[in-house]
């Protein structure tokens, strides 16, 4: 199997933990709208949201303010 590099889906030093996070919330959007709609999905939720995120379908948004 193959997957793209963490190093190809952050770019401008957004964090892991930020990847993380959206790949989680948009892998959730994902189950929930497959279980409202009654459709099957194919492919892993999780897997999907990654390869959304490193086609560039979804952008990490990161709050400056809450930098350390």
């Amino acid at each position: 199997m193959l997957r793209p590099a963490v190093c190809q889906i952050l770019k401008n030093n957004e964090s892991y933990y930020s990847l993380v996070i959206a790949v989680a919330k948009r892998a959730r959007e994902i189950t929930d709208n497959a279980c409202e709609n009654e459709t099957v999905l194919e492919e892993k939720p999780v897997k999907t949201a990654v390869d959304e995120f490193a086609a560039g379908e979804y952008k990490i948004i990161e709050d400056p303010s809450l930098k350390g």
